[in-house]
């Protein structure tokens, strides 16, 4: 089993940049991805990025050259810099973590969820 502790959210003026921060307990050693997804209100949740334990990433259109995924492999905690923030941005932020070895921005692809942490940004 693995625990995932999402942190770092807040509310935001257009523009400022936040880093979330997942962290991972248990059976972290497992895990060979992780990726951030995020759930606005009554939208379904979106993959935004993800890596792999080769460093391999993938970013969603919506945020790529904004959002940046980084990794403390020897904390095993995995960061979410978001940077160029914007309204449509607002959602609550979940981190996921699984065994597969290819970033995935698929829902499905993972085994082990946070319980999020919300971010608000306003114009």
């Amino acid at each position: 089993q693995v625990q995932l502790v999402e942190s770092g959210g807040d509310s935001v003026q257009t523009g400022r940049s936040l880093r979330l921060s997942c962290t991972a307990s248990g059976a972290a050693y497992a895990v060979n991805s992780v990726a951030w997804f995020r759930q606005a209100v009554g939208k379904a949740r979106e993959g935004v990025a993800s890596r792999s334990r080769q460093r391999d990433v993938d970013y969603s259109d919506s945020v790529v050259g904004r959002f940046s995924i980084s990794e403390d492999p020897y904390k095993h905690i995995w960061y979410l810099q978001m940077n160029n923030l914007k309204p449509e941005d607002s959602a609550m932020y979940y981190c996921a973590a699984g065994s597969n070895w290819s970033p995935s921005l698929t829902v499905s692809d993972y085994d082990y969820w946070g319980q999020g942490t919300q971010v608000a940004v306003s114009s």
